[in-house]
């Protein structure tokens, strides 16, 4: 039975992943909005374009011509924000403290077709895109440098994407990042003293609540969790624990590519326009570890907040307090289920 305090009353809802809290307004998201409103693009794009360095057989910036590739096409970043080569070195001056660090950055182009997005294209084109990051995750992960493989997508220039192309990046590195860390310590803290999966045991939790649940098959379930940040925040999950993508087995691809689908096609229908969204994966570090307390996730965090022209901003209380929300995340997760 939901909760109607939830729905009515200010409260903190707690992230299990990361021992922090987000606060909820609902009784705010009936306030008129009065702030910024944008045009929405009406631009169509071709198929190829020959200003695009990610279509097929353009040259990049560093002179390298990319290959007339058919499907998925992956390349080490022109503009990597680790260095392989970076010597090691460390500050400790007083409370200046800083330390060296090593990564590979790569770019993978989902589809030679610049006009799609990962909602335009087939469950087959969208199983390869996993085969690719199952992959890199692999090869990446076997490298003694490499300690996390960090996959992930930004979708629209309000995200910062420079290039509408479909891709994403994966980075690659010597340290754990920081939500990769705290999310491995409430795992392991949990696992240590449950013997189970801090995310398995949640997802047991929300199927038999419903009320957060949006879609799932036979592998996975796609929720708006709990405590969940961004407006129409949505968490792809296998319902058995896996600590990583390459455990996945190839009817499980499947059902994943499909999940991924139906999600993103999904957001594309919420306000009838190409929906932006900063998207990764969290899964187990590749340091050698059994690692037996993770469960791999995906992450969607979208911006638009009330329609195709008003964001939400992380700005004020958010920046200085801990994050905040209107819009619940059971109403959130209705409104995603509803267009499915």
């Amino acid at each position: 039975m939901e909760n109607t305090n939830l729905q009515d009353y200010s409260h903190k809802r707690y992230n299990i992943l990361t021992g922090e809290w987000v606060l909820v307004s609902p009784h705010r998201a009936k306030r008129p909005w009065q702030g910024q409103n944008e045009e929405i693009s009406a631009e169509k794009r071709p198929s190829y374009d020959e200003n695009c360095y990610l279509c097929p057989t353009n040259t990049r910036i560093n002179g390298e011509i990319n290959p007339d590739y058919k499907d998925v096409f992956i390349f080490t970043n022109d503009f990597a924000a680790l260095q392989k080569d970076s010597p090691a070195f460390e500050v400790n001056d007083g409370l200046l403290i800083a330390k060296s660090e090593t990564g590979i950055c790569k770019v993978i182009c989902f589809s030679p077709d610049h006009s799609k997005s990962l909602a335009e294209m087939e469950v087959e084109e969208i199983t390869k895109v996993v085969n690719a990051w199952q992959k890199e995750y692999a090869e990446l992960g076997k490298n003694e440098m490499i300690n996390y493989v960090q996959i992930f997508e930004n979708k629209g220039a309000v995200m910062g994407c420079s290039n509408p192309h479909p891709h994403g990046q994966i980075w690659s590195q010597s340290s754990l990042p920081n939500e990769v860390y705290k999310k491995d310590m409430h795992q392991k803290l949990y696992y240590s003293k449950k013997k189970r999966s801090l995310l398995g045991n949640y997802v047991l939790q929300e199927l038999k609540a419903k009320e957060r649940v949006i879609y799932e098959n036979n592998n996975f379930v796609a929720l708006t969790p709990f405590w969940a940040v961004w407006p129409f925040e949505v968490m792809i999950v296998p319902k058995k624990a896996k600590k990583n993508i390459i455990e996945l087995s190839y009817v499980e691809v499947k059902n994943y590519a499909e999940i991924i689908s139906v999600i993103t096609k999904a957001y594309d229908k919420l306000f009838n326009v190409s929906f932006p969204y900063s998207s990764g994966i969290h899964q187990a570090p590749t340091n050698g570890a059994e690692n037996e307390h993770w469960h791999f996730h995906m992450s969607f965090y979208p911006p638009l907040l009330r329609s195709a022209t008003v964001k939400k901003f992380m700005v004020g209380y958010e920046m200085f307090g801990s994050p905040q929300r209107d819009i619940t995340a059971e109403i959130a997760a209705k409104r995603l289920r509803d267009l499915i």
